[in-house]
């Protein structure tokens, strides 16, 4: 059996940390197991639907690495779903319902208050011609509800274990709106089994779903996949994560510089047995995964940590694997810089600040004026290497009675204009004698 999962969100706005989890988990196990991922747009609700939002998820995914194998838009099958909601009609498995909101509202606070769980009670399927047809007069639309059999429902969840739903406990649910569009159950269950797909693997908030969505593969002769429900992540807060929230949709943290490795690697290992930790390529994410490893509580996803991680990642990455984008950004200096900046980058987009203090010009930070122009001239001749900045602090310290901070404080304001930053054993050579001579002097160079 070829394994097919599929990921499927829909495009009324950006993908956000959470759902791509989800992407992640799928696309994984569709890797590891060498087998198909699609990419399903959930497009019914055409009205909040855009193609600019679906062209932005295209781009999320890329970016992230996730590659499709197929993709498959939910609107192109509209005529599909209307045929097998035809037959279900038949086979008197989707019946009409003519209850306004509130009425269902005013059922259910009646129910509560009597100590009852809120479950639809059927009274749709007690009508009679007449009286459907006195609803359809005063201008109600019915919506279509699923006839659930009022049995057990078990399945054997990849992540949760053996679950088990009584179904007569539940509402027989909704597929079709008054309006005549369609909620989310019978076009996913339509498309699952003409796609093929051998496992769904989405967020445990789906778990209610699962009974239904079972009976309905039943109800269309379809052997049904099989289900994993890994859990959520939630904000660092542990509030619920939303595409409303632009610091954790992935366009934000690619628009913040992070790296696609580092967000893979945060969003597909927290909430697992596996240690957060950066991986230097897909692959590593792919072999490590396994169902076993995922957590059943919630997951807090913290963009610190995902940062911390960030600069972790780029504190590990070889020259090779920067070398183009370094170019691009028009950053220069080869290995030997990368080398000597790698260590204090939180993004990649830092190095552009140390090879403007390597490059310049830059104006010089001036704390202690004498020692700095007795430090000129003491600057020894090139070629310099990694043994000349303590050769010539020595020679400094010296001269000047300067040590410790009151050294080499003065010294780095005054070559890279920071107080912080790369070992100046590394960045001394590059920067050059004749720059450092004219910054020490107190000029732009």
């Amino acid at each position: 059996m070829t394994v097919t999962v599929r990921f499927a969100p829909s495009p009324t706005g950006r993908l956000h940390a959470g759902n791509i989890r989800t992407a992640l988990i799928n696309f994984m196990f569709a890797q590891k197991m060498s087998g198909d991922f699609i990419l399903r747009l959930d497009d019914t609700d055409q009205e909040r639907s855009t193609e600019e939002f679906a062209e932005g998820i295209r781009e999320d995914l890329r970016w992230l690495g996730l590659n499709w194998d197929r993709q498959i838009s939910q609107f192109d099958r509209l005529l599909r779903y209307v045929g097998v909601s035809e037959n279900l009609k038949e086979m008197g498995r989707l019946y009409p319902a003519y209850e306004t909101p509130e009425e269902l509202d005013l059922k259910r606070k009646r129910q509560l208050a009597r100590g009852k769980p809120p479950v639809y009670d059927r009274a749709a399927l007690e009508l009679s011609d007449a009286e459907r047809a006195a609803f359809e007069a005063e201008g109600r639309t019915p919506h279509w509800r699923f006839k659930l059999d009022p049995v057990g429902v078990v399945w054997d969840d990849l992540v949760r274990g053996r679950q088990h739903v009584d179904a007569a406990s539940l509402s027989d649910p909704v597929l079709i709106r008054g309006d005549g569009t369609y909620l989310y159950t019978l076009p996913s269950v339509v498309d699952d089994i003409d796609l093929g797909v051998t496992h769904i693997i989405r967020g445990e908030d789906h778990v209610a779903n699962t009974a239904p969505q079972l009976q309905l593969f039943e109800a269309l002769s379809a052997k049904p996949p099989a289900f994993g429900h890994h859990n959520l992540l939630v904000g660092p807060e542990g509030q619920a994560l939303s595409k409303r929230d632009g610091s954790l949709s992935i366009e934000g943290l690619r628009e913040e510089g992070l790296e696609a490795l580092s967000v893979a690697s945060y969003a597909a290992t927290i909430g697992t047995s596996d240690p957060v930790a950066p991986h230097m390529s897909f692959d590593e994410l792919v072999q490590a995964f396994a169902f076993s490893k995922l957590s059943r509580s919630p997951a807090r996803f913290d963009p610190r940590d995902l940062r911390l991680l960030n600069a972790k990642l780029l504190h590990m990455l070889p020259f090779a694997a920067v070398a183009e984008r370094l170019k691009a950004m028009d950053v220069g200096g080869g290995e030997a810089f990368w080398e000597a900046v790698r260590g204090n980058l939180e993004v990649l987009a830092d190095t552009k600040l140390w090879w403007r203090v390597v490059e310049g010009p830059l104006a010089p930070v001036i704390d202690n004026g004498d020692l700095c122009l007795a430090a000129a001239k003491l600057l020894p001749p090139e070629p310099w290497n990694e043994e000349t900045w303590p050769a010539w602090s020595s020679a400094v310290k010296a001269e000047t009675g300067a040590k410790g901070k009151a050294l080499f404080q003065p010294l780095r304001l005054a070559l890279t204009g920071e107080q912080h930053g790369p070992e100046l054993k590394a960045l001394l050579p590059l920067i050059g004698r004749e720059r450092a001579q004219a910054r020490l002097e107190g000029k732009t160079a």
